[in-house]
This record gives C-alpha cells, structure tokens and sequence, in this order.
C-alpha cells in the first residue's frame, strides 16, 4: 500500500526526528537557564522512542540493519549494566540521522538555540530570571565579578556563546563576508571577555584565525597534509593529554608522587582541574587506574576535563569508539574537502581538554551529533559529497582537490 511505501516512511522518519531534535533542543535551553524542570530522565524516554521508531520504519537493507542491532545491542548492554541510558539514546539519534537534510537540521539548531539563549540573557537583563552578575570566588582564589546573564555560571554562558559561534561558522562561515565575520568575532570575544573565561577566550580565538585563514585562502588548507594534522592534534593528541592527566592525578595523589613545582604550576593556571580528576569523582575513580572497559554504575560525578570524564562517564571501549567517530568524521570531511567540519572537530576537541560542556547527556548541547551522524552514514552508503567539491572547484577554491 502506498503510506507503506519507503518514501512515505523515510518523511514520517524525518518528522519523528525532527521532533525528538526539538525537544532535545528545548530541554537543553531549559537546562542552561535557572528554571528547575525534574522530568528530564521521563523526556529522555521520550526523545529515545521518537528516534527509534525513526530508526525502524525507515527503509534499510539486511547489512544496515546489521549494523543497526550490532550497536543497538552494545549500546543496550551499556544501559543494563551502567543503569544510564547516554549512550542507548545517542546511538539511536545518530542511525536516525540517515535520510535527514544535513544543512536545514544545523540551520534548525543554531536558529532555535540562538532564540532561546537571547530569551535567557533577556530575562536577566530585564530582573525576571536569573542574576546578570555574580561575585564569588571562582576557584582562582580571590573574589572576582563575572557575567553569567541568567545562565547561573559564566563558564556555561561562555559555552553557550562557543556553541553558537561553531554552528554559524559551520552554516554561514564558507560563505560570510567580512563584516558577519567582525560582528560574530566582536560578539563572541566580548560574551569570554565578560565572563573572563580564559580558557573559551583562547580557543575561541584559533578557532576565529584558522576559520579566517580558511574563509580568505581556502586552497591552501585543501590538501591532504591538513586534515592529517587536524585529526592529530583533535582528537588524537588532546585525547593522549587527558590520558595522561588522568595518570598524574593518579601518580600524585594515589601513589604519593614526588613533589613538582612545575605540576603545581600547571594546576593553578588551569583551577587545579587534574587534582578534581581525583576529588571530584565518587570513589576517586576518575584517575587512569580505576578507568573501566566499560563503566559502571555509579560512574556519575561531574568535573572539568571533557575527555577524561568521557572515560570515566562510560569507560576506555565506549570513549575509543567515540573519538573513532570523530576520526571518521574528518575523514569524510577530508573526501569532499570540507574545511568547516574539520575545524569544528578540531575546535571542539581542544575545549574538551580542559572543559566538559560537550560531554552531557544532554543531546542538545551537541550539535556536532547531526554532522557525526549524517557523514558516517555518508560513508557506509557510499553516498557522493552533496555536491561540495564540485562546488568548491566551479568557485576556483579548490583547484587541487583531486590531488591526494
């Protein structure tokens, strides 16, 4: 019958998915404000069916759905035994990215995640929700005055605003001329500078010279060498920094390492983020010799160091099969030589050194998800590149993007 047919499926899949990206979307925007909302594990079931169904209904062949139990089932065995459903719920959001429009989806999410964001930061602004300011001592060890503009802490306005900045480079960054480029640049340092985020400043800042660099003299950037060096420095040597974070904590405070001045030195610059490595974590088992192959239950505590609580969140097999998600991703990017999406994996992985706002159970804050989702698929179905690289050749950008 014709509603059986695998069009018809594949649209009502999309629908379903877009649903489920919304209320993801909404939670997450909720979440950075100072509402209180106690249901989200009970919509986290409810985004979880939504892209399940998605994923069943649409049209697939015997080695899809292969695949599809092989990591439904892993992913499953991971809730029963972790008593979490993170990892169930991000598998089945990204299968259920097959079919989607790539380009509307990140358009969709900037767009609904800019408004709710300005919401906040105007509520505060206003006196309704949320404090414009907060004076405390943020760990530095003196009394400062920071903005969080209703997001409770500057740091996750601080993130919120990264975010922002990444998904409209990767929407509007290849195209944008010089002055989208100066008020987003201008915004986006001004939002670090308020809330005196060090860390986001940085990163924000290669983040703006490598996309600027890649926006004025793209061909330069096209060849071979630069996603080699993209994907080794994010995420393969930020992921061996916080392995080897994870031992220092480990050497010094389990094993009584000796005194070192420089270690010290190194923990006061970054808020003794390797010494919560140890404190932080419930049984002190963030450090590298407690890391599981597949953690627990009760593997719950939060602490900065996003690559570090990755492993200790869900354990050394989950973590490697994450950041093999992201080599695969610049390797797509790297086929149909797609700069916006290497920086972003590159940018991202490199804030999740040292800070953990993309390592959440909450879908929404990671937008990086749809691109995953959709490039992966990308390669098992052996799809084309959308048109990309002969795009890029039509516009003289890459007139050496056959050299390999």
């Amino acid at each position: 019958m014709d509603f059986l047919s695998i069009d018809k499926r594949n649209r009502a899949a999309n629908i379903l998915f877009y649903i489920a990206l919304t209320i993801e979307l909404l939670l997450m925007i909720l979440e950075k404000s100072e509402i209180s909302f106690a249901y989200e594990s009970y919509v986290f079931r409810v985004t979880f069916l939504l892209t399940f169904v998605a994923v069943v209904i649409t049209g697939h062949n015997k080695k899809e759905w292969l695949v599809i139990a092989l990591l439904l089932g892993f992913t499953g065995f991971c809730y029963v035994y972790q008593g979490k459903n993170d990892l169930l719920r991000l598998a089945t959001f990204l299968l259920a990215t097959r079919n989607i429009d790539l380009k509307k989806a990140m358009k969709y999410s900037l767009y609904l995640s800019g408004a709710g964001f300005i919401v906040i930061m105007a509520l505060a602004a206003a006196g309704i929700l949320g404090d414009v300011s907060i004076t405390t001592d943020f760990g530095r060890h003196v009394q400062e005055t920071r903005f969080v503009f209703g997001f409770g802490h500057p740091n996750t306005l601080m993130g919120c605003s990264y975010a922002i900045l990444l998904m409209w480079l990767w929407v509007y960054g290849r195209t944008a001329g010089f002055i989208p480029y100066l008020l987003v640049s201008l915004g986006v340092l001004g939002i670090s500078e308020l809330t005196g985020s060090r860390t986001g400043m940085l990163v924000v800042v290669l983040t703006l010279a490598v996309s600027f660099f890649a926006r004025v003299m793209p061909r330069w950037l096209l060849k071979k060498w630069f996603y080699g060096v993209m994907a080794l420095v994010s995420p393969i040597v930020c992921v061996l920094l916080s392995v080897y974070a994870a031992y220092m904590a480990d050497w010094v405070y389990l094993n009584k390492g000796p005194y070192d001045a420089r270690f010290w030195n190194l923990e006061e610059k970054i808020n003794y983020r390797i010494s919560n490595i140890y404190y932080a974590a419930e049984d002190r088992s963030g450090i590298i010799s407690r890391w599981q192959l597949i953690a627990g239950k009760g593997h719950e505590s939060y602490f900065d160091m996003g690559w570090v609580r990755l492993f200790y969140w869900y354990g050394i097999i989950p973590a490697v099969l994450i950041v093999v998600l992201a080599l695969l991703v610049i390797y797509r990017s790297y086929k149909v030589r797609d700069l916006w999406t290497v920086i972003m994996v590159f940018s991202l992985g490199i804030y999740t050194l040292v800070e953990a706002t993309f390592v959440s159970r909450y879908i929404g804050r990671d937008f990086f998800l749809l691109v995953a989702g959709v490039y992966v698929w990308d390669l098992f179905l052996k799809r084309g590149d959308r048109g990309e690289t002969a795009k890029a050749i039509k516009n003289g950008e890459a007139s050496d993007v056959r050299e390999t």
